[in-house]
């Protein structure tokens, strides 16, 4: 049984709080909006809220005190949708941007941001947006280009935050896969922290406002805290997260750190043979989880989200639907007991629906299970 979070609706004191008190130098920042919007084939949305900050390694970003703040909403779509389906989510409330160069639809993303700044839906200011930092530009001089050509095709002056995608360096140019000619994966060398001076240098040069990482393990988030010489802090880990996969031990690492767990996956994955292992069960029909589903009169999918955000977990859900979307900010007019979250925890199953998000799937390589675990091991957990 995994250990009892801490009580519903509770979360850390802000690191940028702590600093204003204190009486250090914090940069005024955007705060992270509740909701975020995004740009792949599906429409994840947070719950919570953190803060950037300047100064000193440990004021660079926090998780806000308010996680529960409704009005923000997060949103993937595909990029045929993308100009549309993000115009549509700003009109609805969504702030948050979170976008990547992987997704190749920054150039659409950033025509919607412009069109509802230029109609007055917004002022820059309003949206938060975020992009990543994608593998095959992992070593320390491609990072800034890289960040600038995210930027031209938004055609904005900066981004509110900018994340490692992946701890894995691929081979650098302009193939996304990189392979070689028996299609197995080409990759790169790199020393993450030097790639995370150059994320330090991005935010001095005003590029991005905060930075962060995805997919790390304790081990890679060591071994950035641990660097000599850091400036700022990771403000956000995104990686997968939901009830059967709780993430408790690195949710309590990255506490410790005043650093905001992001889970994606949170209702399970799309069934995405190519992506995602099919043989695992579907969390959404899962007993507990509909239990707790009709005992509040609300979905599965509620309850897991909920479930997150109780935990002090920042929380992407996945959709596209529009009358889903709007269904899920419902998220915030119920609380689980604790009961529920004690029988949600005992549901950890360290089942990981992305079994292997990055080689298999695109080198063509016939891997066992028990090996792509340990590639796993390597890449992400």
């Amino acid at each position: 049984m995994a250990k009892l979070p801490p009580s519903p609706g509770t979360v850390r004191e802000s690191a940028a709080l702590k600093a204003t008190e204190e009486g250090g130098d914090v940069d005024p920042q955007v705060a992270l909006p509740t909701f975020l919007l995004s740009s792949l084939p599906v429409f994840p949305w947070l719950v919570s809220s953190f803060t950037g900050g300047g100064g000193e390694a440990t004021d660079q970003g926090s998780l806000d005190q308010d996680c529960n703040a409704p009005g923000r909403r997060r949103v993937q779509v595909p990029k045929s949708e993308a100009l549309e389906v993000t115009k549509f989510a700003i009109d609805v409330g969504f702030r948050h941007i979170d976008c990547a160069h992987l997704y190749q639809n920054e150039e659409q993303v950033g025509q919607a941001i412009r069109s509802k700044i230029a109609d007055g839906t917004v002022k820059r200011e309003d949206i938060f947006y975020t992009s990543k930092l994608w593998s095959t530009f992992l070593r320390p001089e491609l990072v800034q280009p890289a960040l600038e050509k995210s930027l031209k095709n938004l055609q904005l002056d900066y981004v509110d935050l900018y994340i490692i995608h992946l701890p894995t360096a691929l081979k650098p140019g302009e193939e996304l896969f990189p392979k070689d000619e028996n299609g197995k994966m080409i990759f790169d060398t790199v020393d993450l922290c030097r790639t995370w001076e150059a994320l330090e240098e991005c935010k001095d040069a005003g590029l991005a406002k905060s930075i962060g990482v995805s997919n790390f393990n304790r081990k890679q988030l060591e071994k950035i805290l641990n660097k000599p010489g850091l400036k700022y802090k990771p403000v956000c880990n995104q990686v997968e997260c939901h009830p059967y996969l709780n993430q408790s031990k690195l949710l309590d690492f990255c506490k410790s750190n005043d650093i905001v767990l992001v889970a994606y996956g949170a209702l399970g994955s799309q069934r995405l043979k190519d992506w995602v292992n099919p043989s695992y069960p579907v969390l959404l029909e899962d007993p507990v989880l509909c239990a707790i589903a009709k005992k509040h009169k609300q979905t599965a999918a509620l309850i897991a989200l909920r479930y997150q955000m109780q935990r002090g977990v920042v929380v992407l859900a996945k959709s596209y639907n529009k009358k889903r979307i709007k269904e899920n900010m419902q998220v915030l007019n119920f609380e689980l007991t604790p009961e529920d979250m004690k029988a949600i925890d005992g549901l950890n199953s360290n089942v990981r629906y992305y079994d292997l998000l990055l080689i298999a799937p695109l080198s063509g390589l016939d891997i066992l299970i028990i090996k792509q675990r340990r590639i796993n091991e390597i890449i992400f957990f």
